[in-house]
């Protein structure tokens, strides 16, 4: 065992790469760690090739271990399960910087497992595992154009940070993950406080800057690893199926690339395809070998067909110009059951989101490795197959669905009002019912129109526009408003959300190795120019949110009380709050802070869990007067409960004018009685009086319940 270690100094952090001493089995595997988080990434890389494949099998796994934080996992199970959330969105942010830096033509299958075995809560793991990502893959010997750096910024007090700390992150105005290579970004995930253009751009250039010494730092310990690399040799390009299918169809695609509608788009496409393959291989169904490189060659001539437009300045597929966005319709209040709800129409995309509002009850647990935390605006995107015209499995989200719900939420969460501001849970689904590009931006549009329907007090509206880009060697053109195609066969998706007065999230994945600050600057520009453009259309049909929530709502009442009375309202064993409820059928949550919620649909109800709360939080006061109940009859007078919990005693002298010489002559139990609080003695007993709020001559009268 001969393990080889490298430690350098990231900001004010301290990383540590080894190697050669865990995992030896697989194609490399590395021990990352950052101040006490340390994750272990391991990358294996079957050296079979298939030549039947098409495609890049690339699998990237994240996994968070309870151990790492000296936690056992709950459920009856006592194991890690099923991947969460966070844990999908890791693996997907390892993902996309590290997918365009294989080569094309490189097909064999890879797996990255990246395992967190020790956790500082202070120190995120998502940047300790692309390090760890880039160290490994750079040290496997495979064809691989990194190494990748990688990093997170935040901004605070006007300046960029990097690499923050949890602490910082909860005061910081910017969250932003940034992956690159030495040359250029690949990567950026981030979302932020309503900030410019330019402080976003400013933000990715830093985080590129910075991530040169984790580059540096991965190449040198490449280096000290010195393993053998594979002899492997792209494929050469099959030129001749490519012009063959160009002579017979190619003109016919391009004019099937002015079809503006998608569905009829995609079937003449289809047919064509059929026809090249009729018209070029003998006997297909005896010859999948020669079909499959027909189909490959008018994959091709497709992509050459679509950029050579866009680069050349032509129309775009539905006859757009670069900057144009797509016709925008919108609708409020659609569904009438809902507590707000929005259709949002661009182009072919459609989205159909709700907003429900809850209780405290309904936040979302996040049970992980650090610590338990509750959601209380949560996010759901689902892409069914009829929005793309297709059949296929319902079932459990997948990676996508999780991510482009992600991406929504960030664009949507720095609008959302504070607990204080507005007490309840809020839930927003988008279902996408119509897709050609950009439904993940849709949603955020869908999303604050439904926000603004059901009554949430949000800071301003929110849209959100993808870009997209096509580059050939020195010549660029930024596209606005991408349809499905042009992101398939481009080179750039770009996601901006935000108000007028900010970008709120942002989202880059590139399918090339890297852009430049100038097309950023361009995108940024552009997509500022789309988003106010979406603002103005969606302004026309709400543009702040309605004055009240829905009817349908729980209305949510708070009030303070002293915090040493949550037993008194709570009770033994919670009876007391839980008569409260079944009587008022209100639903009632108290906080450490003495803060009462009270959330019912029939105000009647939420008045009387008021009022009951109210005098079980009060404190009983000397000479104030009170409608108290006779609880017991005693030979020395009547005790008399004045507040839910609270009796005083009601003395034989003090019943009546004249001398009482039988307590039970005078009162009986349940009888209703005005009493005047006379005194309440150093060990807190009540004594009370009838009398004194009697006239001279007037005598107690019975009213009994």
């Amino acid at each position: 065992m001969n393990p080889i270690k490298k430690s350098f100094q990231f900001g004010r952090h301290t990383v540590t790469m080894e190697t050669g001493a865990i995992a030896r089995q697989a194609t490399s595997a590395v021990l990352v760690s950052m101040d006490d988080t340390a994750v272990l990434v391991t990358v294996v890389a079957d050296k079979t090739e298939d030549p039947s494949r098409d495609f890049f099998p690339l699998t990237v796994n994240y996994q968070e271990k309870y151990y790492a934080a000296g936690r056992i996992p709950g459920g009856f199970l006592k194991r890690e399960g099923r991947p969460s959330d966070r844990e999908t969105l890791i693996a997907r942010l390892i993902d996309r910087p590290i997918r365009p830096l294989f080569p094309d033509g490189f097909t064999n299958e890879v797996q990255v497992i990246a395992t967190v075995v020790s956790l500082n809560p202070e120190i995120e793991t998502d940047i300790v595992a692309l390090i760890g990502t880039s160290a490994a893959l750079s040290i496997a010997g495979i064809p691989f154009n990194g190494p990748v750096g990688a990093c997170r910024v935040g901004f605070l007090n006007n300046e960029y940070i990097l690499n923050p700390t949890k602490s910082e992150m909860e005061s910081s105005q910017l969250d932003l993950v940034v992956a690159g290579t030495e040359q250029a970004v690949l990567m950026v995930e981030s979302e932020a406080q309503e900030l410019t253009e330019n402080q976003m751009l400013g933000a990715v250039m830093y985080g590129h800057e910075q991530m040169q010494q984790v580059v540096n730092a991965v190449n040198e310990f490449t280096t000290e690893v010195n393993k053998d690399q594979w002899d492997w040799q792209a494929p050469a390009k099959d030129v001749d199926s490519i012009e063959r299918v160009k002579q017979t169809v190619g003109d016919d695609v391009v004019a099937a690339y002015k079809i503006a509608d998608k569905l009829e788009r995609k079937t003449k496409l289809s047919e064509l395809k059929e026809k090249s393959v009729a018209a070029l291989v003998e006997n297909p169904e005896e010859n999948q070998e020669n079909v499959d490189k027909i189909k490959d060659a008018f994959s091709a001539l497709e992509k050459n067909v679509v950029r050579t437009a866009v680069v050349n300045g032509e129309k775009r597929i539905d006859g757009r110009d670069h900057d144009m966005i797509r016709a925008i319709y919108v609708n409020t209040g659609v569904l009438p059951k809902t507590h707000g709800s929005a259709v949002f129409t661009r182009g072919e995309t459609q989205a159909l989101v709700t907003a429900t509002l809850g209780t405290a009850r309904d936040a979302q647990i996040l049970d992980g490795i650090g610590q338990e935390q509750k959601d209380t605006f949560i996010l759901h995107y689902n892409f069914p197959p009829y929005c793309v015209g297709e059949t296929g499995f319902i079932g459990s989200p997948k990676r996508r669905e999780i991510g482009h719900g992600r991406l929504a939420k960030r664009g949507i969460q720095a609008i959302m009002p504070s607990q204080k501001e507005f007490p309840y849970v809020v839930r927003v689904v988008s279902e996408i019912t119509e897709s050609n590009g950009s439904s993940s931006m849709a949603s955020v549009c869908g999303s604050s129109l439904a926000l603004m329907d059901a009554g949430v007090p949000i800071k301003a509206p929110v849209a959100g526009i993808a870009m997209g880009l096509v580059k050939e060697d020195e010549k660029y053109v930024v596209l606005s408003d991408i349809l499905g195609d042009e992101d398939h066969l481009g080179d750039m998706d770009f996601k901006v959300a935000g108000t007028s007065s900010g970008i709120t999230a942002l989202q880059m994945d590139i399918k090339i190795e890297g852009i430049t600050k100038e097309i950023m600057e361009v995108a940024l520009r552009q997509a500022k120019a789309g988003r106010l453009h979406i603002l103005d259309v969606m302004n026309q049909a709400i543009a702040t949110p309605k004055d009240d929530i829905s009817d349908l709502a729980p209305r949510i009442t708070s009030l303070k009380i002293d915090p040493q009375k949550i037993s008194d309202v709570i009770g033994k064993g919670g009876s007391t709050i839980r008569s409260i409820t079944e009587d008022t059928g209100a639903t009632i949550e108290i906080q450490d802070d003495g803060t009462v919620n009270i959330a019912a649909t029939d105000n009647t109800a939420a008045q009387a869990a008021i009022k009951r709360i109210e005098a079980l939080s009060k404190d009983v006061m000397d000479g104030e007067i009170y409608d108290g109940k006779v609880t017991r009859i005693a030979d020395f007078g009547a005790f008399v409960e004045i507040l839910p919990g609270k009796e005083g005693l009601v003395h034989i002298s003090q019943i009546a004018n004249e001398r009482v010489s039988k307590v039970s002559d005078h009162l009986k139990t349940g009888q209703a009685v005005k009493v005047k609080v006379l005194e309440i003695d150093k060990q807190g007993r009540i004594r009370l009086s009838i009398k004194a709020l009697l006239e001279p001559t007037q005598e107690v009268t019975e009213k009994s319940e």
